[in-house]
């Protein structure tokens, strides 16, 4: 299937396919909603299909590319899920420690792409992990619809606790050099901005992607950098910035912001029409140099 761009849809369905990606409508009303756009022939279900991820449009890095070294590790959250899955790439030419990120999924578990994200970190001269959050529940369950029900239905404190206990153990590997930055997508990077909150100590950096903002009550506790990704078109989340750009400005939080223009929520990830192609590389260059600034 050719991927078709954000443009070549109506922004009014990509909104609509934003709500059923995020749980605010089911399949049944994105299908109904998205009748009014069925025309010369296309059907809602084929819109829902177009709209989907293609996960093989995402590997710009193969699993088994001789650059890195990739590995499934497992490590306890006694108070999340108990026990995490993740996977943890380096590059295959490392010698001696290597700064961490913490790689954070978006709201269905660890999926093709996060993966690959972890690989392109790799290539990038870091250590990376990116856990599964639906462990506990038996693992990514090979696509997204099954996987954000499953991801639904666990607590949210919980998940955090894996995400503070994953970042905690890559930071203790004797391949890290004990620095270690976050990035996360989505619901992580609502994730990678709550560890920022959560764990100063840990958290040197952190890249949140159109992630939702924490109460700006809880901004002063927060010591690392932040660099922050915003879409244009992605008003939901772009909603919380400007109290949350207050309060980093209020407790002089070191930050950089970037809103890219006629871009959506979901920019960086290349298996949907989503996908922003020039905004995508851009933020994707601006997060290497910012980590290799703030890392090491």
């Amino acid at each position: 299937m050719e991927r078709k761009k954000a443009s070549e849809y109506d922004q009014r369905l990509l909104d609509l396919y934003d709500d059923f990606a995020h749980g605010r409508i089911d399949r049944r009303g994105f299908l109904e909603g998205a009748s009014a756009f069925a025309v010369g022939g296309l059907t809602a279900a084929g819109i829902l299909a177009g709209l989907s991820p293609t996960y093989a449009w995402a590997e710009q890095v193969p699993k088994h590319d001789p650059r890195i070294a990739s590995t499934y590790v497992e490590y306890d959250s006694p108070e999340g899920g108990g026990k995490m899955r993740g996977l943890l790439v380096k590059p295959s030419s490392a010698k001696g420690k290597l700064p961490g990120v913490l790689v954070v999924h978006e709201n269905r578990g660890l999926n093709p792409y996060i993966e690959d994200v972890a690989r392109r970190l790799a290539v990038a001269g870091f250590l990376a992990l990116a856990p599964d959050a639906l462990a506990p529940l038996g693992g990514y369950p090979g696509n997204d619809d099954d996987g954000r029900t499953m991801q639904r239905k666990r607590d949210r404190e919980e998940m955090t606790q894996d995400f503070i206990a994953g970042a905690k153990y890559l930071q203790k590997l004797p391949d890290c050099t004990g620095k270690v930055g976050v990035v996360g997508f989505c619901f992580g990077g609502g994730m990678a901005n709550q560890l920022a909150v959560r764990i100063p100590d840990v958290i040197a950096a952190a890249v949140p992607f159109y992630g939702a903002q924490p109460e700006a009550s809880d901004v002063a506790k927060i010591k690392s950098p932040l660099l922050l990704h915003y879409g244009e078109l992605d008003r939901r989340i772009n909603a919380g910035w400007p109290a949350y750009e207050k309060a980093l400005k209020e407790n002089g939080v070191k930050y950089e912001a970037f809103i890219y223009e006629d871009a959506n929520h979901g920019f960086h990830n290349d298996t949907t029409p989503r996908y922003d192609d020039e905004a995508a590389n851009l933020a994707w260059k601006r997060t290497i140099e910012f980590f290799k600034k703030n890392l090491g």
